[in-house]
């Protein structure tokens, strides 16, 4: 049973909505890495700014230094290191330093920047948000509309990025969820419902990041993202079964887990 790859994620950052501060100072952001690692992240992606609805905006060189102090250590844990960035600045020291992957939750809108992705070689995870700046913002869209949305924005967002000389093979895209969609969940189930859809339409590679979000917490009544484990592994799981490519997440360990068991049980189930 082919399986997505585990995206672990460590932020860097002293407002994250799950764990911030946790992990702003270098050595403990580097020791929670390992630990992503060891418990089976295939990719460990780095975010140095915050984008939930409540962060404080960080300047691109304070992006920029965070990251400068663990990238090094980072690399020796021998896993495939990405950056998640909305600034422009910051996506041009991730593709000088031949970083593998680079998520952007506004899907890459500065054609500024284009030549500088299309000279690059990393992967480019193009994610749809609501928000138009770099951080999560409130709308109540039904999800009708937020699904609409999501294919509306793909196909303007993949053609221009086409028509700049990016390689389309390089492109994964993310649906967003959560705030990213709207603060009612039948959005985000909306979503990670046609994520076969989403594949069958545009013909590339899906990332799902449901880990610890508030519309988990709506459906389960759990306010805590801490609390919202449980909830994160089965919609994780939901999402693997229904063809998400990679999966991005806070607790890789666990997910690992799950995907083993249900590869077990499928492969009882063929005998």
């Amino acid at each position: 049973m082919s399986r997505p790859l585990i995206v672990g994620i460590v932020n860097i950052t002293a407002d994250s909505f799950s764990d911030g501060g946790r992990f702003l100072d270098p050595d403990a952001a580097i020791e929670h890495g390992r630990r992503l690692a060891d418990g089976g992240a295939d990719i460990i992606e780095l975010g140095a700014a915050a984008s939930n609805v409540a962060a404080a905006k960080v300047a691109p060189e304070v992006e920029i230094h965070r990251l400068s102090a663990v990238i090094a250590a980072m690399a020796e844990i021998g896993k495939p290191l990405a950056i998640d960035t909305a600034q422009p600045e910051v996506q041009r020291f991730a593709l000088a330093r031949g970083f593998a992957y680079l998520n952007d939750i506004r899907g890459f809108p500065e054609p500024s920047l284009y030549p500088n992705l299309a000279a690059g070689r990393c992967r480019l995870v193009v994610m749809h948000s609501i928000a138009e700046g770099t951080r999560a913002e409130r709308s109540d869209l039904g999800s009708g509309e937020a699904w609409r949305r999501i294919q509306r924005f793909f196909a303007e967002r993949i053609a221009r990025l086409e028509a700049a000389g990016i390689a389309r093979e390089r492109l994964i895209l993310d649906p967003g969820m959560g705030l990213f969609l709207s603060t009612r969940p039948e959005a985000s189930l909306r979503a990670l419902t046609r994520l076969d859809r989403l594949k069958e339409e545009f013909g590339l590679p899906v990332m799902v990041s449901v880990s610890r979000k508030s519309f988990l917490g709506g459906i389960t009544g759990r306010d805590s993202p801490a609390e919202r484990g449980a909830a994160t592994l089965a919609a994780e799981l939901y999402a693997a079964a229904h063809g998400a490519d990679y999966i991005r997440t806070h607790d890789p360990a666990a997910l690992r887990d799950g995907l083993l068991v249900t590869a077990a049980l499928t492969a009882e189930e063929g005998r």
